[in-house]
């Protein structure tokens, strides 16, 4: 691949001295300072830059996480019994009891690996004296607490406005005490500032650890970074924090670890901040700059699968189904982790090989977990070329055996680095997203088409993403429910088209027979009611096929990480459909550059 990197490097180089100017700050800048509405004292937040690249601020104050409050034991009229026997449990071993009655009517506490993580890791906190007692989950009877926990449940729904209203007020004071930051003198929303209550661990799929305590989080266990001259967050009464720091060139205000995978958790800035917006912004600019060297790129990993040397066909290969299937690149992981894999952490056993299959020549069949343990099943035909090497290394190898064994991730996006400065995998999954929104977007949309037509055109190119970059989601539990409801009201809207057309019969022979100016009004009034009831249960039948499509994939996924909004922004700018029908207002707060920068004629 290095033939074609110092000619596709030299090219970046000089479109980038070129375009020297262009950052985020003058592009958001000069679409604010273009714009008619008034320019508020956050919007000139994005007009400032920043003293060097590695410095993110200058200046940091907040008031540190908020913690979740403390446990709060049951009524003594809620009972734990095992083996048949009331016991009354310790706190601590009574609050991890609660996590799980919480879930009994939940699929997961019928799976054994959740079963025996939970029970192990619930012993481990109960006393010498619970622990003698307690030695078989099945004896357990947690039946009690949650019959507790679905009561007030029930209260909770049926709360009072009143009481409601009391509950708002104690959120929105806390969002204002907790839920801000000043960031070189500009108030900055944060985007997590509670910190996750003591549970138990889900994950997706078949995860290994599923069913493990998630301690509870102490002040303890908090790193803040702020800035020297700024006040220091107060840790609650009676603790005090793990460390203070004053690191400017990170964006995060506090972290910690979190007692499942040992792995750092942030408190972050919410991703409508100038930080997070100038992130986005250039990582959706890198996506589009390899639209420039992307012929050049499949040139070279093309030539490389003839290459005499065993780790470059390794490499073309890997890399040719990074481009075409939008395959995440592979981590390595430790061994508690879900079995997981990526494109190049692939073994033998992930893939198939068909000579023919379904009418298709040189057909590769891929089955392996992803990420969040999805299941990636495709049947993909592949170049002649790329089949014979997959036949050349799975040869000798055992199923177990990596498919890829002459590269891994860290070589393969050093490979690409040198291509183009800043190119990794995750990069061409980010460009092949946008580019197949954008192609979609163009073919799918048409201007006669109605608002409710254009926004299923938007979601059927969407899905096409999801697709592409396998972004799958079980059946909401309501689907059917509200599907039946849906359907209900398609019928109900059918009925009314009968009778109300029934009554323009009736109304034009009334006409014919005597014709009025009131009887004509009356024909009018009727068609209109006609032709509004149908375009309702167009609206409808439209809504019907949009979430049937859409059941079992998920497009918040793509929306969020992988499209770039330009393109959404500019499709809704020229084809006259209001933002709010395709960005909720989270998503908006997130793409505010993006909606104040572009405009109609983007292209990605």
């Amino acid at each position: 691949m290095k033939r074609c990197f110092c000619v596709i490097s030299r090219f970046i180089y000089i479109s980038a001295e070129r375009n020297k100017g262009a950052s985020l700050v003058s592009n958001v800048s000069r679409y604010y300072s273009g714009s008619a509405a008034a320019k508020t004292r956050s919007d000139l937040r994005w007009e400032e830059s920043k003293s060097s690249d590695s410095q993110k601020w200058s200046r940091l104050e907040h008031k540190g996480p908020y913690f979740a409050p403390e446990y709060d034991p049951l009524p003594d009229n809620v009972p734990f019994y095992y083996d048949g026997r009331l016991l009354k449990l310790s706190p601590a071993t009574e609050e991890i009891a609660t996590f799980y009655a919480k879930m009994l009517d939940h699929e997961y506490t019928s799976k054994e690996v959740f079963q025996n993580n939970f029970f192990t890791d619930w012993r481990e906190e109960m006393t010498d004296e619970e622990r003698k007692l307690i030695k078989t989950l099945s004896k357990c009877d947690f039946s009690h607490m949650h019959k507790y926990f679905v009561e007030k449940s029930e209260e909770r729904k049926n709360m009072t406005k009143e009481e409601k209203q009391v509950l708002k007020e104690e959120s929105s004071r806390l969002m204002e005490e907790y839920g801000f930051c000043v960031l070189d003198g500009h108030r900055e929303k944060i985007g997590n500032f509670k910190l996750e209550p003591p549970g138990l661990f889900r994950g997706r799929g078949e995860h290994p650890k599923m069913g493990k305590l998630k301690k509870r989080i102490q002040p303890e266990h908090v790193t803040i970074n702020c800035s020297q001259d700024s006040k220091i967050p107060e840790a609650p009464a009676g603790h005090r924090w793990k460390r203070v720091q004053h690191d400017n060139t990170v964006t995060w205000l506090a972290s910690w670890l979190e007692n499942i995978h040992g792995r750092p958790k942030y408190i972050m800035l919410n991703p409508s901040s100038k930080l997070k917006g100038e992130k986005d912004w250039q990582k959706y600019e890198t996506a589009r700059q390899l639209k420039v060297c992307v012929n050049a790129i499949r040139k070279q990993y093309k030539r490389d699968w003839t290459s005499r040397e065993m780790k470059s066909r390794q490499r073309g290969v890997a890399i040719y189904f990074i481009d075409k299937l939008a395959l995440r690149a592979g981590n390595e992981k430790d061994e508690e982790s879900a079995d997981t894999v990526g494109c190049c952490s692939l073994r033998v056993e992930h893939i198939s090989l068909h000579r023919r299959l379904d009418g298709l020549e040189h057909v590769v069949e891929f089955d392996f977990l992803g990420k969040d343990s999805i299941r990636y099943y495709n049947k993909v035909p592949v170049e002649k070329q790329v089949f014979k090497n997959l036949k050349l290394f799975i040869k000798h190898k055992d199923p177990e055996d990596d498919l890829f064994d002459r590269i891994t991730t860290i070589n393969l996006n050093k490979a690409l680095n040198e291509c183009m400065p800043g190119l990794t995998a995750k990069v061409f999954r980010t460009f092949n997203a946008s580019t197949t929104l954008q192609d979609q977007l163009n073919k799918l949309t048409t201007e006669d088409m109605t608002v409710e037509e254009k926004i299923l055109s938007y979601n059927r190119a969407n899905r096409a993403v999801a697709i592409l970059c396998n972004h799958q989601r079980a059946a909401p539990k309501t689907f059917e429910k509200s599907m039946q409801i849906l359907q209900e009201k398609i019928q109900k809207k059918k009925e009314q088209i009968e009778e109300a057309k029934k009554e323009l019969k009736e109304a034009k022979k009334a006409h014919k027979d005597a014709p009025s100016d009131k009887s004509k009004k009356l024909v009018e009034k009727k068609e209109k009611l006609v032709q509004r009831l149908c375009e309702q249960l167009k609206k409808l039948q439209l809504q019907e096929t949009d979430r049937e499509e859409n059941k079992v994939i998920a497009l918040g996924t793509s929306k969020l990480n992988y499209l770039d909004p330009r393109i959404t922004v500019a499709w809704c700018k020229k084809h006259n459909v209001p933002i709010e029908k395709i960005y909720n207002k989270t998503q908006r707060d997130k793409f505010t550059w993006a909606i104040h920068m572009t405009d109609e004629n983007f292209q990605f």
